[in-house]
């Protein structure tokens, strides 16, 4: 599979590049997706709800009534259940909603998304750029040659750019990745992805370890 090489304003530069139909060229497994979307999503959650059950509220524990002849179903303590006040019955508790997905499935998952977004035509490779200082307006400006101001866009880089990552920060529908931390969450959740042509390269040696 060849692919076209834009330049930042827009336009072709008239180079080729090959990619890996191993990576972009896949039949793509939705359930690899699914298991690695789902587990990136657990991770975001900080799992520290809590309520206090009935050993743990503050109320007294004398015995509020008789055992007989009122009439009533018999009752002890205030710190039971069906009382207003009382501790809730199986409340959340603190817990990590992690959970295990295989090395392969991730990778496959990776793979998977690529070649999602290679069947959509959703795959832009750039030439390397940067920017001499972080600024909103430069990274505006390429989206703007690109058409792709309202469009959700992830920009992958070889390595950490502090300018272009700070000035697409403050771009509500733009993300910056390294091959390193680009995850299959953020693939799918893009609706057009932007691959720097010197990451390519890197992105083909990761994924066919």
């Amino acid at each position: 599979m060849e692919l076209s090489v834009l330049n930042i304003k827009g336009e072709d530069t008239g180079k080729k590049v090959s990619v890996s139909e191993e990576i972009f060229g896949i039949e793509p497994n939705t359930h690899a997706i699914y298991l690695d979307v789902k587990l990136y999503l657990a991770n975001q959650r900080q799992g520290t709800h809590k309520s206090k059950e009935r050993a743990e509220v503050n109320r007294s524990t004398r015995k509020i009534k008789r055992q007989k002849g009122t009439g009533g179903a018999r009752a002890g303590s205030m710190k039971s259940p069906v009382f207003v006040g009382g501790g809730r019955i199986f409340g959340p508790r603190p817990r990590d909603y992690g959970f295990k997905v295989n090395k392969k499935v991730k990778a496959l998952a990776r793979k998977s998304a690529f070649s999602a977004k290679a069947q959509s035509d959703a795959i832009s490779v750039l030439e390397a750029f940067t920017f001499d200082a972080p600024k909103t307006k430069s990274y505006l400006n390429v989206l703007n040659s690109l058409s792709l101001t309202n469009t959700k866009t992830l920009l992958i880089l070889p390595a950490i750019d502090s300018n272009v990552y700070l000035s697409s920060r403050n771009i509500p529908k733009a993300k910056v990745a390294t091959v390193d931390s680009v995850n299959t969450y953020d693939l799918m959740y893009a609706d057009r992805l932007l691959i720097s042509e010197s990451a390519l390269s890197i992105l083909e040696t990761q994924l066919n370890k």
